[in-house]
């Protein structure tokens, strides 16, 4: 992995965290993503300790404002020659209070802005640098809790809840990958989903009020896994459980729905 770059987004706690301090130590250069400036230091400061000949760079953006994607994806642009990886991590979870409908800086439910339109935004707009450094990997952190979108009411202003919005964004988000699979077959650049382990000892998971049951390490060997496991490096368009090729919710696989959210997906992020 020595002349490997990968991006990781929400690096600055629980599994994000978890995976630079994993990849750290393999080599090549890593790209440390969060919206806050002291913890995204730290982050990068343990990851430098940890493997002082791998190179770490940090780039500072709120993924609730698209505007802020596109702008840190222009700086990856403009200073990165080369993207091996991206690992699209960073989650809006369930909520403190879960009653609370929260909005993006563009007005947009916060879970759905968050956990797929920022993602997505983010994959596009690196795509050409993907395309260049190919053979390239997409890696999108989805989850096992996934629930069907109401094209009626895609940002929930009625019966609103923290968790069915969470749920919700990650099927969007599984929806996505194997739009953006399909689009690039061929091209080197593969796509992918998982779920990496099951409630994680992060703070999205206590803050809801659940307990966590497994460690952030159980979630980054299935994650590593396909960021550099050579046997799946032609693998794409798939739904993983872990380490196991598995199948998302049934509204993923409708070709109607694909398009209609992949049309609403499109004309929000510009």
């Amino acid at each position: 992995m020595t002349r490997r770059t990968t991006l990781i987004t929400g690096a600055t706690q629980g599994m994000g965290r978890a995976l630079a301090l994993d990849l750290a130590p393999r080599g090549g250069t890593l790209l440390l993503h969060g919206r806050n400036p002291d913890r995204l230091e730290a982050v990068a400061a343990a990851a430098r300790d940890a493997a002082p000949d791998t190179t770490v760079r940090t780039y500072l953006a709120d993924l609730s404002d698209l505007e802020q994607v596109h702008a840190m994806a222009d700086r990856i642009r403009g200073a990165e020659p080369h993207l091996d990886g991206l690992i699209n991590n960073a989650v809006a979870g369930g909520g403190v209070e879960p009653l609370k409908r929260e909005l993006s800086r563009q007005g947009h439910e916060l879970r759905f802005a968050v956990n797929h339109l920022a993602p997505y935004a983010l994959t596009r707009d690196l795509l050409p640098l993907l395309i260049s450094s190919a053979p390239a990997r997409v890696i999108n952190v989805a989850s096992i809790g996934q629930d069907a979108i109401d094209f009626d009411d895609v940002m929930l202003e009625q019966g609103y809840e923290g968790l069915r919005a969470y749920c919700r964004s990650k099927v969007a988000m599984i929806m996505a990958t194997f739009e953006l699979a399909a689009e690039l077959r061929g091209s080197g650049v593969t796509v992918n989903a998982l779920h990496p382990a099951h409630l994680m000892d992060t703070d999205g998971v206590r803050e809801y009020g659940l307990t966590p049951l497994t460690s952030t390490e159980e979630g980054v060997r299935p994650t590593v896994r396909l960021l550099l496991d050579p046997e799946l490096a032609t693998t794409t368009g798939r739904y993983f459980d872990q380490f196991r090729d598995a199948r998302a919710h049934e509204q993923t696989y409708d070709a109607e729905a694909r398009e209609r959210l992949m049309r609403l997906t499109r004309s929000l992020t510009g």
